[in-house]
Protein backbone atom coordinates (compact mmCIF):
# COMPACT_ATOMS: atom_id res chain seq x y z
CA UNK A 1 0.00 0.00 0.00
CA UNK A 2 3.06 2.20 0.38
CA UNK A 3 4.79 3.42 -2.79
CA UNK A 4 8.19 5.42 -2.84
CA UNK A 5 8.27 8.21 -4.77
CA UNK A 6 10.98 6.41 -7.43
CA UNK A 7 8.35 3.96 -8.14
CA UNK A 8 5.88 6.35 -8.30
CA UNK A 9 7.73 8.52 -10.70
CA UNK A 10 7.84 5.42 -12.94
CA UNK A 11 4.69 5.10 -12.91
CA UNK A 12 4.57 8.38 -14.21
CA UNK A 13 6.64 7.89 -16.80
CA UNK A 14 5.37 4.65 -18.35
CA UNK A 15 1.70 6.68 -18.67
CA UNK A 16 -0.04 3.30 -17.89
CA UNK A 17 -3.38 4.14 -16.43
CA UNK A 18 -2.38 5.58 -13.62
CA UNK A 19 -3.86 8.59 -11.46
CA UNK A 20 -1.79 10.81 -8.61
CA UNK A 21 -4.38 11.65 -6.20
CA UNK A 22 -3.57 15.00 -4.41
CA UNK A 23 -5.13 15.08 -1.07
CA UNK A 24 -3.33 18.05 0.49
CA UNK A 25 -6.12 19.94 2.64
CA UNK A 26 -5.41 22.19 6.01
CA UNK A 27 -7.97 21.69 8.97
CA UNK A 28 -7.36 25.47 9.65
CA UNK A 29 -7.55 26.64 6.49
CA UNK A 30 -9.69 24.69 4.55
CA UNK A 31 -8.65 26.62 1.16
CA UNK A 32 -5.60 26.07 1.61
CA UNK A 33 -5.07 22.71 -0.12
CA UNK A 34 -6.55 23.46 -3.81
CA UNK A 35 -5.40 26.58 -3.41
CA UNK A 36 -1.73 24.77 -2.88
CA UNK A 37 -2.78 22.63 -5.77
CA UNK A 38 -3.47 25.07 -8.53
CA UNK A 39 0.06 26.42 -7.80
CA UNK A 40 1.86 23.14 -8.38
CA UNK A 41 1.15 19.56 -8.39
CA UNK A 42 2.44 16.28 -9.69
CA UNK A 43 1.55 16.32 -13.11
CA UNK A 44 -1.68 14.76 -14.43
CA UNK A 45 -3.02 14.46 -11.06
CA UNK A 46 -6.59 15.60 -10.12
CA UNK A 47 -7.60 16.78 -6.73
CA UNK A 48 -9.61 15.44 -3.97
CA UNK A 49 -11.19 17.97 -1.10
CA UNK A 50 -11.02 16.37 2.51
CA UNK A 51 -14.61 17.74 3.80
CA UNK A 52 -15.97 18.50 -0.26
CA UNK A 53 -15.15 15.12 -1.44
CA UNK A 54 -13.79 12.36 1.35
CA UNK A 55 -16.67 13.49 3.31
CA UNK A 56 -20.18 13.82 3.80
CA UNK A 57 -22.59 16.28 5.09
CA UNK A 58 -22.29 16.82 8.62
CA UNK A 59 -25.56 15.91 10.65
CA UNK A 60 -26.49 15.54 14.74
CA UNK A 61 -24.44 12.20 14.68
CA UNK A 62 -22.15 10.62 12.45
CA UNK A 63 -18.99 12.71 13.44
CA UNK A 64 -17.21 15.77 11.99
CA UNK A 65 -16.14 13.75 8.79
CA UNK A 66 -19.27 11.26 7.80
CA UNK A 67 -18.40 9.22 4.77
CA UNK A 68 -19.44 10.96 2.02
CA UNK A 69 -22.51 9.95 -0.03
CA UNK A 70 -21.31 7.21 -2.57
CA UNK A 71 -23.04 8.18 -5.77
CA UNK A 72 -21.43 11.97 -5.12
CA UNK A 73 -18.06 10.48 -4.62
CA UNK A 74 -18.14 7.77 -7.31
CA UNK A 75 -18.84 11.04 -9.82
CA UNK A 76 -15.66 12.60 -8.71
CA UNK A 77 -13.83 9.61 -8.92
CA UNK A 78 -15.01 8.94 -12.44
CA UNK A 79 -14.50 12.83 -13.07
CA UNK A 80 -10.74 12.22 -12.54
CA UNK A 81 -10.59 9.61 -14.97
CA UNK A 82 -10.94 6.40 -12.39
CA UNK A 83 -11.64 3.04 -14.14
CA UNK A 84 -11.34 -0.71 -12.20
CA UNK A 85 -8.11 -0.86 -13.69
CA UNK A 86 -6.63 2.13 -12.31
CA UNK A 87 -3.94 2.91 -11.00
CA UNK A 88 -3.63 5.25 -8.30
CA UNK A 89 -1.10 7.09 -6.20
CA UNK A 90 -2.11 9.32 -3.33
CA UNK A 91 -0.57 11.95 -1.08
CA UNK A 92 -0.48 14.91 0.29
CA UNK A 93 1.79 16.88 2.78
CA UNK A 94 0.59 15.87 5.64
CA UNK A 95 2.13 12.77 7.28
CA UNK A 96 -0.68 10.73 4.80
CA UNK A 97 -3.16 11.55 7.09
CA UNK A 98 -5.50 12.72 3.80
CA UNK A 99 -3.65 9.85 1.70
CA UNK A 100 -4.50 7.84 3.88
CA UNK A 101 -8.57 8.89 3.99
CA UNK A 102 -8.37 8.55 0.24
CA UNK A 103 -7.15 5.38 0.38
CA UNK A 104 -8.99 3.61 3.00
CA UNK A 105 -12.52 4.96 1.31
CA UNK A 106 -10.83 3.08 -2.23
CA UNK A 107 -10.51 -0.04 -0.66
CA UNK A 108 -14.33 0.08 1.09
CA UNK A 109 -14.96 0.92 -2.48
CA UNK A 110 -13.48 -2.48 -3.46
CA UNK A 111 -10.89 -0.67 -5.56
CA UNK A 112 -7.24 -2.44 -4.55
CA UNK A 113 -4.91 -1.08 -6.97
CA UNK A 114 -4.54 2.02 -5.00
CA UNK A 115 -1.03 3.24 -3.20
CA UNK A 116 -0.28 6.01 -0.91
CA UNK A 117 3.54 7.78 -1.92
CA UNK A 118 5.60 8.04 1.30
CA UNK A 119 6.96 11.25 1.90
CA UNK A 120 4.47 13.19 -0.09
CA UNK A 121 4.88 16.09 -2.20
CA UNK A 122 7.77 17.10 0.15
CA UNK A 123 10.05 13.41 -1.13
CA UNK A 124 8.96 13.82 -4.42
CA UNK A 125 9.94 17.54 -4.90
CA UNK A 126 13.38 16.84 -2.42
CA UNK A 127 13.93 14.58 -5.72
CA UNK A 128 13.80 17.44 -8.22
CA UNK A 129 10.55 15.06 -10.15
CA UNK A 130 8.47 18.16 -11.85
CA UNK A 131 5.65 19.47 -10.66
CA UNK A 132 2.68 21.52 -13.04
CA UNK A 133 0.05 23.78 -12.28
CA UNK A 134 -1.67 22.75 -15.63
CA UNK A 135 -4.75 21.51 -15.11
CA UNK A 136 -5.34 18.60 -18.19
CA UNK A 137 -8.00 17.33 -19.36
CA UNK A 138 -8.91 13.92 -18.13
CA UNK A 139 -11.40 11.57 -20.14
CA UNK A 140 -14.47 10.56 -17.99
CA UNK A 141 -13.61 6.67 -16.24
CA UNK A 142 -16.07 4.33 -15.53
CA UNK A 143 -15.87 3.02 -11.98
CA UNK A 144 -17.61 -0.21 -10.75
CA UNK A 145 -17.48 -0.61 -6.76
CA UNK A 146 -18.52 -3.42 -4.56
CA UNK A 147 -18.92 -1.49 -1.12
CA UNK A 148 -16.70 -3.70 1.55
CA UNK A 149 -19.04 -2.99 5.05
CA UNK A 150 -16.45 -5.39 7.00
CA UNK A 151 -13.74 -1.96 6.97
CA UNK A 152 -16.62 -0.29 9.27
CA UNK A 153 -17.37 0.02 12.69
CA UNK A 154 -20.30 1.38 13.55
CA UNK A 155 -21.09 3.25 17.25
CA UNK A 156 -23.81 0.47 18.11
CA UNK A 157 -20.94 -2.16 17.17
CA UNK A 158 -18.08 -0.19 19.37
CA UNK A 159 -20.56 -0.13 22.56
CA UNK A 160 -20.97 -3.72 22.00
CA UNK A 161 -17.41 -4.80 21.87
CA UNK A 162 -15.80 -2.70 24.65
CA UNK A 163 -15.91 -5.37 27.64
CA UNK A 164 -14.84 -8.27 24.68
CA UNK A 165 -11.40 -9.05 25.11
CA UNK A 166 -10.78 -10.11 21.68
CA UNK A 167 -11.08 -6.89 20.65
CA UNK A 168 -9.15 -3.95 20.30
CA UNK A 169 -9.96 -0.25 20.29
CA UNK A 170 -7.37 2.20 19.06
CA UNK A 171 -7.29 5.63 19.77
CA UNK A 172 -5.77 7.37 17.29
CA UNK A 173 -4.92 11.13 18.76
CA UNK A 174 -2.39 12.30 20.93
CA UNK A 175 -2.21 11.18 24.44
CA UNK A 176 -3.17 14.30 26.62
CA UNK A 177 -6.53 14.06 24.51
CA UNK A 178 -7.02 10.61 24.86
CA UNK A 179 -6.56 11.27 28.67
CA UNK A 180 -9.02 13.72 28.65
CA UNK A 181 -6.59 16.52 30.04
CA UNK A 182 -7.25 18.32 26.78
CA UNK A 183 -9.77 18.94 23.75
CA UNK A 184 -9.33 21.57 21.74
CA UNK A 185 -12.07 20.41 19.27
CA UNK A 186 -14.81 18.54 20.53
CA UNK A 187 -17.31 19.23 23.43
CA UNK A 188 -16.32 16.40 25.56
CA UNK A 189 -13.01 15.13 26.73
CA UNK A 190 -11.80 11.51 27.15
CA UNK A 191 -11.57 8.41 25.26
CA UNK A 192 -14.19 5.32 24.84
CA UNK A 193 -13.72 2.89 27.73
CA UNK A 194 -10.99 0.09 27.03
CA UNK A 195 -9.47 2.13 24.26
CA UNK A 196 -5.43 1.89 23.93
CA UNK A 197 -3.75 4.80 22.79
CA UNK A 198 -1.69 4.61 19.33
CA UNK A 199 -0.88 8.26 18.52
CA UNK A 200 -0.95 8.24 14.71
CA UNK A 201 1.78 10.45 14.47
CA UNK A 202 4.37 7.47 15.88
CA UNK A 203 4.17 5.86 12.79
CA UNK A 204 6.26 8.41 11.07
CA UNK A 205 9.87 9.28 11.17
CA UNK A 206 10.65 12.37 9.72
CA UNK A 207 8.09 12.60 6.88
CA UNK A 208 8.27 9.38 6.09
CA UNK A 209 6.49 5.55 6.98
CA UNK A 210 8.37 3.28 9.55
CA UNK A 211 9.63 0.39 8.21
CA UNK A 212 6.96 -3.17 7.88
CA UNK A 213 9.47 -4.31 10.89
CA UNK A 214 9.18 -1.60 12.92
CA UNK A 215 5.38 -1.08 12.28
CA UNK A 216 5.17 -4.75 13.39
CA UNK A 217 7.07 -4.09 16.93
CA UNK A 218 5.26 -1.23 17.40
CA UNK A 219 1.64 -3.22 16.94
CA UNK A 220 3.28 -6.43 18.84
CA UNK A 221 1.09 -6.38 21.72
CA UNK A 222 -2.07 -6.76 19.41
CA UNK A 223 -1.34 -9.62 17.99
CA UNK A 224 -3.64 -11.37 20.65
CA UNK A 225 -6.89 -9.51 19.32
CA UNK A 226 -8.85 -10.99 16.53
CA UNK A 227 -10.28 -7.52 15.74
CA UNK A 228 -8.77 -4.42 15.80
CA UNK A 229 -11.59 -1.16 16.01
CA UNK A 230 -9.55 2.52 15.12
CA UNK A 231 -10.83 5.47 16.13
CA UNK A 232 -9.67 9.47 16.25
CA UNK A 233 -11.44 12.67 16.16
CA UNK A 234 -13.49 12.46 13.07
CA UNK A 235 -12.02 9.17 11.66
CA UNK A 236 -9.22 10.49 9.16
CA UNK A 237 -5.85 10.38 11.37
CA UNK A 238 -6.97 6.92 12.32
CA UNK A 239 -6.49 6.22 8.48
CA UNK A 240 -3.11 6.31 9.11
CA UNK A 241 -2.95 3.36 11.73
CA UNK A 242 -5.28 1.66 9.93
CA UNK A 243 -2.96 1.30 6.97
CA UNK A 244 -0.21 1.04 9.09
CA UNK A 245 -1.57 -2.28 10.71
CA UNK A 246 -2.53 -3.60 7.70
CA UNK A 247 1.31 -3.25 6.53
CA UNK A 248 2.54 -4.87 9.55
CA UNK A 249 0.02 -7.79 8.92
CA UNK A 250 -2.99 -7.65 10.55
CA UNK A 251 -6.05 -8.37 8.61
CA UNK A 252 -9.47 -7.78 10.75
CA UNK A 253 -9.23 -4.09 10.83
CA UNK A 254 -11.93 -1.62 11.28
CA UNK A 255 -12.58 2.41 11.09
CA UNK A 256 -15.12 3.51 13.21
CA UNK A 257 -15.49 6.33 10.63
CA UNK A 258 -17.99 8.91 13.04
CA UNK A 259 -15.50 8.69 15.89
CA UNK A 260 -14.71 10.17 19.26
CA UNK A 261 -16.92 13.00 17.62
CA UNK A 262 -19.56 10.40 16.99
CA UNK A 263 -19.19 8.52 20.39
CA UNK A 264 -20.14 11.80 22.61
CA UNK A 265 -23.29 12.31 20.38
CA UNK A 266 -24.69 9.67 22.76
CA UNK A 267 -25.01 10.31 26.21
CA UNK A 268 -25.73 6.84 27.34
CA UNK A 269 -22.32 6.12 26.07
CA UNK A 270 -19.52 5.66 29.09
CA UNK A 271 -17.19 8.06 28.72
CA UNK A 272 -13.43 6.94 29.97
CA UNK A 273 -10.09 9.15 31.06
CA UNK A 274 -6.70 8.81 33.27
CA UNK A 275 -5.77 10.82 36.03
CA UNK A 276 -2.96 13.45 36.43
Amino acid sequence: MLISVHDAKDYLDKGQNVLFADCRFSLQNPQEGEMLFKEEHVPGAAYFDLEKDLSGKVEDTGGRHPLPNIDVFIQKVEEAGINKDTTIIAYDDQRSAMASRFLWLMKYLGHQRVYIMDGGLMAWKQNQYPVTNSLEHIEMGKFQYDLHNELIATQHEVAEKIEDPTVAILDSRAFERYAGWEEPIDDNAGHIPSAQNYFWKDLFEDGFWKSSDVLKAHFSNLEKYKEIIVYCGSGVTATPNVVALWEAGFQNVKLYVGSWSDWITNPNNEIASVSK
